[in-house]
């Protein structure tokens, strides 16, 4: 697409920003919401349409070329992911629950599931693919050091003589067998030929030769002409899948990637020169403005010293860094009046300092006897939802009103090629070179006034001198912060990554994407909900809760120190579900370090109790330094047992103490997540596995719609071919209760290299692949029912079970089972229960 189809796209973004701006930042506050399914459908109906906004400002922000939009772009794009992240948290808040289904809001909205998908922003690996690629290199090398991993070899079963050598004679036999089969085949050839020389061809008339032919013909190009309409009639219909398009290179579809691979290499051209401009361009406007700027602000200082002491009768304090320095001058303000507003700040700062004196020694003391403890009226009614403040709001306000004021109205018929704006660049590295000459002059001020108030009055010198080194004896000693102890001083990061690659700590990631984690959407959710039945998540909503919770903090750095904080993730669901797939997928959507903390991985390696404390510094001193850092532990439920067999030696319950304590020491600004996988979580102790869990994802059997789809992607993508004659809605059905790891390992048993250069003949046929299913044990529903009772168990899961309970008896969310506890306390509330 050109240049202005994506403004357009921007601009209608833009607009769609304004339109929720005015429900974001109303002109009067919001009352509070006292029906929770109000609330919930308008944060839904918000959340759906930051992510139309998100979808069109991504594509925008990837194809772009203009480095000072791209700025103003990636501002307005953090900004709505985060705010797509806060609603996210407000709904799992007011819902008591991880997943959420949208499929009434899509219908009122007239959009489908499609596009509401989030998809992952292309710019976490393209802005980093240098470095990733360096770490690549460099993880290559090590891991080359380190020579080929030698796999658990299976025992060989051992063999006679007697026994090797007629294992050797059969398979001769076979090949003289089918060399001979293949010189008689020859020679019956050879011979059929030679007879028909010897008797000759028979003759036809031409006319009846030509008749035939045309017959055949004929008949031949009627029948495809008839099978060409019928699959086409089902192709529009839906009932058959398209056909595989041509590999060709001037196809539309090949022209387009091609076009958006051009873009982004001229987005780096043009990224090159903006920031040649800025240096150029700042260095003239310091070289041709900077002295005369000089010259200007030290007169007009000099006016102010000389005014101020004609109305005050004494120089003025000159404002110190921190509040402007000369800036505070240059406002159109009265120099007496100035004066007096610094008197006040300094006046203010030490009464703030008495202040927190005073409240010091109160809290020490004891309470006043006037103070009565507030007590809760158990009659009074919900105060119902509010929405909390949001931290990006202002920030999207911001992008809003930089494009109103400079892109929405400005002019490009000129700028062909998309390229910066020496004028707004002028406009930014003005103000900075004045900001920079500022600092300069304030020096120079100070000392002059210094001199001036020496010559007047030493005495006013020599004090004004020994308060301003009190202060900078004060905030010195603030400053002094107490260091965690390093263990590994006098080593290089390159060197602490080496040695956990070559302990098997940091791996190498699956090249898997969170495109090739398949499944349907759930279109049924509300409708069981608004029944009392609480639905299976689908795999669509599972893709999504991980692109929300795990990829889009870790992949922006901006989204992570504003957003709600998640730091770590449980995926729970039975084998074959994708759990590890899931987190190969979000290291590689993000471009992140994986650990691999896995027990069996860890058996034996940093021993002891020292061991184990350099293990954890090395884990976060390489994880902070190379972040986005993700720490995986498989079969995390063996660390939260109760009782662990002694025959184990893998150490199981070795991280136990450790890693929940180190997660409290992660900040907004650490981009590190650990993310734990678990086929059996029912097993583990609930209360310390959920103190070490923040979010859990609970990860289902598919569906029927997600086992057809499952099965159509698949197939397709081991080589195979869809016919009329494999039946995919039987597969589906019968293959209720399989997993996609099952699926899987059915049609690579089934389209091996031999099957597929038979499907020209003989078409694939659904009978086939039952017979490697037969092999594999389905997920029954007693598990299935297993990990529902166990999610019920849950902190967010026991919630919701609650507040289901409290509508049920009246709407009240829950509030009378607590009145009830509050009323035993009360004489009228035992008197009431006696006449009862």
């Amino acid at each position: 697409m050109s240049h202005s189809t994506y403004n357009k796209q921007w601009a209608e973004a833009q607009s769609a920003i304004m339109d929720l701006l005015q429900q974001e930042l109303p002109a009067e506050p919001r009352k509070p919401e006292k029906d929770r399914l109000a609330a919930f459908q308008f944060l839904a109906t918000m959340y759906i349409k930051y992510i139309q906004i998100f979808r069109r400002l991504e594509q925008c922000y990837d194809q772009i070329v203009h480095p000072q939009k791209r700025r103003v772009l990636r501002h307005v794009l953090d900004s709505v992911m985060g705010r797509i992240l806060e609603l996210k948290h407000e709904m799992v808040n007011l819902e008591f629950s991880e997943y959420h289904y949208f499929d009434d809001v899509l219908s009122d909205l007239k959009l489908t599931p499609n596009d509401v998908e989030i998809p992952v922003p292309r710019h976490f690996i393209n802005e980093r693919a240098e470095v990733l690629k360096e770490r690549e290199r460099l993880l290559g090398q090590i891991l080359s050091k380190l020579g080929p991993q030698d796999k658990e070899k299976k025992d060989e079963i051992p063999i006679t003589f007697d026994e090797a050598i007629r294992l050797i004679q059969v398979n001769e036999r076979a090949r003289q067998g089918r060399l001979r089969s293949k010189f008689m085949r020859e020679i019956r050839e050879s011979e059929k030929i030679e007879a028909s020389k010897q008797h000759g061809a028979p003759t036809l008339d031409q006319d009846v030769a030509a008749t035939r032919i045309q017959k055949i013909w004929k008949g031949f190009f009627q029948r495809r002409k008839t099978k060409k309409e019928r699959d086409d009639e089902l192709i529009f219909i839906g009932m058959a899948p398209p056909p595989h398009p041509p590999v060709m290179k001037n196809t539309p579809q090949a022209l387009a990637v091609k076009t958006e691979q051009e873009r982004r290499v001229t987005q780096k051209i043009h990224e090159n020169e903006y920031q040649q401009a800025i240096v150029t361009i700042k260095d003239k406007i310091r070289d041709g403005e900077g002295p005369d700027l000089k010259e200007m602000m030290m007169d007009q200082i000099r006016q102010w010293f000389i005014e101020c002491r004609d109305a005050t009768g004494k120089f003025p304090e000159f404002p110190d860094a921190d509040n402007g320095g000369s800036a505070i001058i240059f406002k159109q303000k009265d120099p007496a009046k100035l004066e007096q507003e610094l008197q006040a700040k300094e006046e203010a700062k030490g009464k703030k300092k008495e202040k927190k004196g005073k409240k010091g020694k109160k809290k020490k003391g004891k309470k006043d006897k006037n103070e009565k403890p507030k007590k809760k009226d158990d009659d009074e009614e919900d105060p119902g939802w509010k929405m909390a403040p949001s931290v990006f709001v202002p920030n999207i306000n911001e992008g809003n009103v930089t494009y109103t004021g400079v892109w929405q109205t400005r002019d490009e018929s000129k700028n062909l090629s998309q390229k910066h704006d020496a004028e707004l660049i002028k406009e930014e590295k003005r103000k900075e070179v004045e900001q920079e000459i500022r600092g300069q002059v304030d020096e120079l001020m100070r000392t002059e006034l210094k001199n001036l108030k020496a010559a007047v009055d030493r005495e006013k010198s020599k004090k004004g001198k020994k308060s301003g080194r009190k202060k900078r004896k004060k905030k010195t000693g603030k400053k002094k912060k107490k260091k965690d102890k390093d263990l590994t001083p006098d080593r290089t990061i390159e060197s602490l990554y080496e040695e956990l690659v070559m302990q098997g700590i940091i791996v190498r990631c699956q090249p898997v994407k969170l495109s090739d984690f398949i499944g349907e959407y759930s279109y049924l959710g509300t409708t069981l909900r608004q029944a009392d039945i609480e639905p299976m998540p689908s795999l669509s909503d599972v893709r999504r809760l991980v692109t929300e919770f795990g990829i889009l903090p870790m992949g922006s750095a901006a989204v992570h120190e504003k957003a709600p904080l998640t730091k770590s993730i449980l995926l729970a669901g039975p084998r074959g579900t994708g759990k590890k797939m899931l987190v190969h997928a979000i290291c590689n959507e993000t471009g992140a370090n994986l650990f691999d903390l896995t027990p069996a991985n860890i058996a034996g390696k940093y021993p002891g109790k020292d061991g184990l404390r350099m293990l954890m510094h090395l884990l976060y001193k390489v994880g902070r330094a190379l972040q986005p850092t993700v720490f995986y532990v498989g079969d995390c439920e063996r660390m939260f047992k109760k009782k662990v067999p002694k025959s184990d030696p893998t150490e199981p319950k070795r991280l136990r103490k450790e890693l929940p304590k180190s997660l409290k020491t992660i900040k907004a600004e650490d981009r590190i997540l650990l993310i734990g996988t678990s086929r059996s979580p029912f097993e583990a102790e609930l209360k310390p596995f959920m103190g070490c869990y923040q979010r859990i994802v609970l990860i289902p059997r598919p569906d029927y719609a997600s086992r057809h789809l499952l099965w159509r992607k698949l197939i397709t993508k081991h080589n195979g071919v869809i016919s009329n004659m494999l039946e995919i809605s039987s597969l589906a059905k019968v293959t209720d209760g399989y997993t996609p790891g099952h699926v899987v390992t059915a049609v690579q048993q089934v389209l091996t290299d031999r099957r597929i250069r038979q499907l020209a003949k003989r078409a694939l046929l659904a009978a086939e692949f039952i017979t490697p299913l037969a092999r594999i044990d389905p997920i029954y529903k007693e598990e299935e029912e297993a990990f529902k009772a166990w999610y019920a168990k849950t902190p967010l899961g026991r919630k919701r079970a609650k507040a289901a309970k409290g509508e049920d008896n009246g709407g009240d969310g829950g509030k009378k089972g607590k009145g009830g506890k509050g009323k035993k306390g009360k004489k009228g509330g035992t008197k009431k229960g006696k006449k009862k």
